[in-house]
């Protein structure tokens, strides 16, 4: 027993496990075990059931809006252990101020930080408040309808429609992010040459359109990772790195950052990877694992996301990751993820070395598509091959690092990287 982001252990009770009371509350749930030292070792505690009552106290008499907890007793080993559920009331308060848990610590939420939980409270979100700039233009938004969706007339109504304006408030965050001109950050794109000393060219996309900041990157990027190769009389278009991929991670940047911050998107642009950093963390409630299995789609900027979708820029919530893995399907090398408490990084590699696999080994590679994750026994219930040889070609798989293991003994399961 150790501890970890949802696990707290203290030998004794002081008042400052309520600063993780609110934590807990606040972000994705966890556990206090009271009569475990921090080693893990079990010390053990005096009148549990006083302990429990004064406990319960303690929350109620402090901790604002009350969170849902619950205590289970072992009078054996005299622990206590209080569960404390994320609650809906966002922010819980200890004092005046939220918390958040840092790895194995817990800390002091920021200002910004308290103005996102305060938001979710209120089952808001920022690109959902009235914007600050209340004279915007909208001709690139309304070239994109016209070309996009045949929109034959543009108007309030279809402002409205994309929930960028209503009459009580007028134009949101968002609608201003998908004005012409605006007071927020964008990206920043650095072309490199041999060593990050050497800056080739320098782009900074700032207060315009998002859709401005998507197109013109995307002709960057065409700039230096696409050329043509002449065979015969035909001129074939080819890719150092999938264009697919890159359209993914932008359009992944710009509905996932954190608009709240003045930060930009940074693109690095090498001779052999692109990377693609966005401020922000993950949203609340997705763990590492459902972002980069995509099996959670919970977006930061809900208006911004949706019409990115009818736009055609995105083509399904949350498969974003898949589809830039899914691009690298063919290729020895694979794109990287890095997720950071605030901020993400995706690395795009060039594309080198075709994917080499045996009749055997595609066979399972299959089984694992669309973010499949199975256990041995699943994927030789779907096989005719014998298990000592489906446990080599697994070996084999992860050895070419084409596939990768979550869990451990009868847990082991697999999935394609």
């Amino acid at each position: 027993m150790k501890e970890s982001r949802e696990l707290k252990l203290k030998s004794t009770v002081t008042n400052t496990f309520l600063k993780t009371v609110s934590a807990f509350a606040n972000y994705n749930s966890g556990k206090i075990i009271f009569g475990v030292d921090d080693t893990g070792k079990i010390t053990g505690l005096k009148n549990i059931e006083e302990l429990c009552l004064d406990l319960e106290n303690k929350i109620n008499d402090n901790i604002n809006p009350k969170p849902d907890f619950k205590f289970i007793k072992d009078n054996k080993k005299n622990i206590i252990t209080l569960i404390v559920e994320e609650g809906m009331n966002k922010p819980y308060l200890y004092k005046g101020k939220a918390y958040k848990r840092n790895d194995t610590s817990t800390v002091e939420v920021d200002k910004i930080e308290l103005n996102r939980l305060t938001l979710l409270g209120l089952n808001q979100y920022y690109d959902e408040l009235k914007a600050r700039n209340q004279d915007l233009e909208f001709k690139i938004l309304k070239k994109e309808l016209e070309e996009k969706l045949s929109l034959k007339s543009f108007s309030k109504d279809v402002l409205k429609t994309l929930n960028l304006y209503d009459d009580k408030n007028g134009y949101n965050n968002a609608a201003e992010l998908f004005a012409d001109e605006n007071s927020f950050s964008g990206i920043d794109i650095a072309k490199f040459g041999k060593n990050i000393d050497e800056i080739l060219d320098r782009n900074l996309f700032v207060n315009i359109s998002i859709i401005s900041q998507y197109q013109k990157s995307l002709k960057v990027f065409s700039r230096y990772y696409k050329y043509e190769q002449i065979s015969g009389s035909e001129r074939i278009e080819k890719e150092i790195i999938p264009e697919k991929a890159f359209r993914e991670a932008i359009a992944n940047a710009l509905i996932h950052r954190t608009w709240d911050v003045n930060s930009n998107i940074r693109i690095s642009m090498y001779e052999d990877k692109i990377e693609v950093a966005s401020p922000g963390g993950l949203p609340v409630g997705i763990s590492k694992k459902e972002y980069l299995h995509g099996q959670i789609s919970q977006l930061r900027n809900p208006v911004l996301g949706n019409i990115f979708f009818r736009l055609k820029y995105i083509e399904m919530f949350g498969t974003g990751i898949r589809r830039i893995n899914e691009s690298y399907r063919d290729f020895a090398i694979k794109p990287n993820f890095e997720i950071f408490e605030n901020s993400i990084k995706i690395t795009l590699p060039i594309i080198e070395t075709k994917l080499f696999l045996t009749t055997d080994e595609k066979t399972i590679m299959n089984i694992l598509e669309k973010g499949n994750i199975l256990s041995s026994g699943e994927i030789l219930e779907m096989t005719e091959f014998k298990k000592d040889k489906l446990n080599r070609l697994l070996k084999s798989l992860i050895q070419k690092n084409y596939i990768a293991v979550t869990g451990k003994g009868r847990g082991t399961k697999y999935f394609k990287r």
